[in-house]
């Protein structure tokens, strides 16, 4: 699966990036909300991993935005993240993510979560269609 992880934390990319690519996955990396927002509409990956705290642009308007372009409307975004306050899985999920995965993310369980979570978003779009 290609994947597009935007995350601004070095040491949290590199532990995802090694945990994926593990497992066979590809992995693009962008390092704030433009900079990934350019990347998807570039390369149209099968998931992006966004985190929520990004400098320029925060994740929810970064999801707001990816999920306007209909070109990605179809890839899952699965919200990273270190807010774990209540409501803030509601709020990523209402700004157009499809899954929520709360930092630090768990070694023995990352991948899996997030091929769960690439494999629901593609069954909810099928039903859909």
């Amino acid at each position: 699966m290609n994947i597009l992880a935007i995350e601004d934390n070095e040491q949290n990319l590199y532990l995802l990036r090694f945990l994926l690519e593990t497992r066979g996955h590809r992995i693009a990396e962008a390092r704030d909300g433009p900079e990934g927002i350019a990347a998807a509409s570039a390369t149209t990956p099968d998931l992006i991993l966004l985190d929520i705290e990004l400098p320029q642009m925060d994740g929810y308007a970064v999801a707001r935005t990816l999920r306007q372009n209909p070109a990605l409307d179809a890839v899952p975004i699965v919200a990273v993240t270190s807010y774990a306050m209540s409501g803030d899985r509601a709020k990523a999920l209402a700004a157009g993510c499809d899954a929520y995965i709360e930092k630090p993310i768990d070694p023995d369980s990352f991948a899996a979560e997030v091929e769960a979570a690439a494999a629901a978003g593609r069954a909810d779009r099928e039903q859909v269609s």
